[in-house]
């Protein structure tokens, strides 16, 4: 159940951090530069949903793995930045072969 719960969640983590990016770097320069902006507020509640979801299957993680609150805050803050989630999912990776 965990490890399937880690898969999930480094899924997920690679999902939010493409729509992230997305968001980023084709939906705010067409909004800005070729005055597009449904783009962002598509692909935004894209991301928006995906940004929550990855937070609660992060706290389910860690509520059933158990993990220190350092690592769900470390989670929290590699879904606020550019490519976090791409970083994180290292870490992810080694505790999933672990296990």
């Amino acid at each position: 159940m965990i490890k399937k719960l880690l898969h999930s969640l480094r899924t997920l983590g690679i999902i939010e951090g493409i729509s992230f990016l997305v968001l980023l770097l084709i939906a705010m320069p067409l909004k800005y530069f070729f005055a597009q902006p449904l783009y962002v507020k598509y692909i935004g509640w894209a991301h928006g949903f995906l940004f929550i979801a990855y937070l609660t299957l992060a706290l389910a993680y860690a509520l059933k793995a158990p993990k220190k609150f350092l690592w769900l805050v470390g989670a929290f803050f590699a879904a606020l930045i550019p490519l976090g989630t791409f970083v994180f999912d290292r870490q992810l990776k080694k505790e999933c072969n672990r296990e």
